[in-house]
């Protein structure tokens, strides 16, 4: 596959993350997580990210300008000259505007975005279902994928926890909240001819299997 950048859609719960991680591993190009690289700044205590910092410690959104000045500094980096893959933003249609921005400026043209779909039956399960364990954060799903005994990691006996926001009336929450900032974003990208449906429902080998089929003919 040539050099991309690539922007991962999708609900909590579809599997962007995991798909994110597998083709970062098959392209050789870094995954950028919003999450991750909001906590890195601030840990390096750069003037976002001190910025960032003060806003999740008093547990407020961060505002778009400093995530996006975050996102742009993390893409100017060496590791993502040949491409990289943004894992869940952008979230809105202003920053998806920014990341068009950016691309251009330095050079990527425009980005190929992939929208994991999934029923919202199913990602209710993945959610509600999911349990981590408290000493090697592995992942279960008490549906999909449950431990020997329950309750406990397989590995290393672990108590298995599940998060307090993986409840449905959160999920539901967290979903519409999403839709509803979503849909925008997926109407701009299909208008661009470069936002590529990905159906989630099937196992993640299987989603897996097609993104490489996808990527070899791109």
């Amino acid at each position: 596959m040539r050099a991309h950048a690539l922007i991962f859609l999708g609900a909590p719960g579809a599997g962007k993350g995991t798909q994110a991680r597998e083709v970062a591993k098959d392209c050789g190009i870094p995954q950028i997580s919003t999450g991750d690289i909001l906590r890195e700044a601030a840990k390096k205590q750069t003037p976002l990210g001190l910025a960032a910092k003060a806003k999740m410690d008093a547990g407020e959104l961060v505002p778009d300008e400093v995530v996006c000045g975050i996102v742009e500094e993390r893409i100017s980096e060496p590791d993502c000259r040949a491409g990289f893959i943004l894992d869940g933003f952008p979230r809105t249609l202003a920053q998806a505007e920014f990341v068009d921005r950016a691309l251009r400026a330095k050079g990527h043209g425009r980005p190929q975005v992939l929208n994991i779909e999934v029923d919202e039956d199913l990602l209710l399960k993945r959610l509600t279902g999911r349990r981590t364990c408290s000493v090697g954060g592995e992942i279960y799903n008490i549906y999909f994928n449950p431990p020997k005994r329950d309750g406990v990691c397989d590995k290393d006996g672990g108590k298995l926890l599940s998060r307090a926001d993986d409840n449905e009336q959160a999920i539901r929450q967290r979903l519409e909240a999403y839709h509803h900032q979503t849909s925008p974003l997926i109407d701009y990208y299909r208008a661009q001819g470069v936002l590529h449906g990905v159906d989630g429902n099937k196992d993640p080998e299987s989603i897996a299997r097609e993104l490489r089929e996808f990527f070899a003919r791109a």
